[in-house]
């Protein structure tokens, strides 16, 4: 083992220390240690019989079930551990440029059959289109350099959360009814407020933008924003406000609809945008892998329209309108200061990206789409276990210079050599599982 794998070995060990505590009792660290070692070593399925024959290939079979009660049945919180992950991870993302961005967003997972937990018929991110999947939403806090989950929430759809019988055979919680995604995403942001962590602009897309109510919350929690919106969201244009709601006659409930007439009405952001094509500039918000990401934007002061007697507070409305594009492409409302510079603005609209890279070596690397588990506490261990061990690499990146490796180029943990004669971790350790018979080795006959 080099001296760089053995220190990396020493770190992972006194992480994994570090977090055994908040599984409230000492049996489940051994199981906790082997499944966040099986999740960062190499490996094409991180589901839990392929990760036994990777952490313990003498004896596949009780590693097998000890990894799979511990996910799927062992009564440790996942809300304990996430706090302990923070703990130990947040200073390192606080030192390596801190926290910029809170952000909200959902993670679809495609899933064949009706009997897992959530799955249903709905829209799939990762495929990008509706799809039978299971999803769940998210809140991580995000920098330029990397971003960490806090919160990870599956998504129960009300079809699920009526029927008591698909309920008791998945282990929901009774606690747990039906909430809309905004919904579980403000609790998870009042959570966080709650829990302490560092503030920072709260991002998302168009189907967290879009939703009033969620942005009203985040401006009366005290947090600002830059929030994706659709092309038909309607806004009160620059100069122009809303008539106050009618004198109130003396019978009944006094009026509160703000009054819209001639020359006295709201417009969608992609009318008001097209009627603006002179105010567009370019700019350039980071560098790509091979080219700066240049676009052209404006901002413009305006304020959502609302159907109500009390006014919403005028916010900046930023487009996105690339050269050679027939119409603008993205839309965001933000409650950032009135002094902020376009490129700044910019550049916090276009941070999202992060939580799209990060996912995707959540999902592909660490095995969070993996879990082959059915009920509601096998779900959310499995994704608590992701992101410890996802975290600890963080830590890991955190700590080398801004020349240096990325995460996913930064060495797996180490393992030791297989025994002689022990199963070969790579492959799955029951023949049923090969479908396919192994091909012949081409050779000429020997003599």
């Amino acid at each position: 083992m080099t001296e760089a794998a053995a220190g990396i070995e020493g770190r992972f060990e006194a992480y994994v220390a570090a977090l055994s505590g908040a599984l409230g009792h000492a049996d489940r660290t051994r199981p906790f240690h082997d499944y966040c070692r099986g999740l960062l070593l190499p490996g094409e399925r991180k589901s839990v019989e392929p990760m036994a024959a990777l952490v313990a290939p003498e004896r596949v079979s009780a590693k097998h079930q000890s990894l799979l009660h511990f996910v799927g049945q062992a009564d440790w919180s996942d809300a304990r551990v996430l706090a302990k992950v923070r703990d130990l991870v947040l200073p390192a993302l606080e030192r390596s440029g801190g926290i910029e961005a809170w952000i909200i967003d959902d993670s679809g997972l495609p899933k064949k059959g009706v009997h897992s937990v959530g799955v249903a018929r709905q829209y799939c991110g990762r495929l990008g289109k509706q799809d039978n999947c299971q999803v769940a939403v998210t809140l991580s806090v995000a920098n330029h350099a990397a971003s960490l989950p806090v919160a990870h929430q599956l998504y129960l759809p009300e079809a699920w959360a009526e029927d008591e019988a698909r309920r008791a055979r998945a282990g929901v919680p009774a606690t747990v009814r039906f909430k809309t995604k905004p919904q579980i995403a403000l609790d998870q942001i009042r959570t966080a407020l709650a829990d302490g962590i560092a503030p920072g602009v709260v991002l998302a897309d168009a189907a967290y933008g879009c939703n009033g109510a969620l942005r009203a919350a985040l401006t009366a929690a005290g947090l600002t924003y830059v929030l994706a919106v659709q092309s038909n969201a309607c806004v009160w244009p620059p100069d122009v406000e809303p008539l106050p709601a009618r004198p109130w006659s003396g019978q009944g409930r006094p009026p509160s609809r703000l009054q819209r007439g001639p020359g006295h009405a709201p417009i969608s952001v992609k009318d008001l945008a097209l009627s603006q094509s002179s105010a567009f500039v370019t700019v350039t918000w980071r560098e790509g892998s091979n080219t700066p990401l240049t676009s052209r934007f404006a901002a413009l002061r305006v304020r959502p329209a609302a159907r109500r007697a009390t006014l919403r507070p005028v916010e900046w409305l930023l487009v996105e309108w690339p050269e050679g594009e027939a119409e603008p492409t993205g839309y965001w409302l933000s409650t950032l200061p009135q002094d902020i510079s376009l490129a700044a603005l910019v550049d916090l609209a276009k941070l999202r990206w992060r939580i799209e890279r990060d996912y995707q070596e959540l999902k592909s690397e660490l095995g969070l789409a993996h879990y082959e588990g059915r009920g509601w506490r096998g779900f959310h261990h499995h994704a608590t276990l992701t992101i410890a061990a996802y975290a600890f690499l963080i830590r890991e990146r955190a700590a080398l210079p801004p020349s240096a490796a990325t995460i996913g180029q930064i060495a797996p943990v180490p393992i030791r050599p297989r025994p002689r004669g022990a199963p070969d971790p790579a492959r799955a350790t029951r023949a049923k599982l090969h479908r396919d018979p192994a091909k012949a080795a081409h050779r000429r006959p020997g003599k």
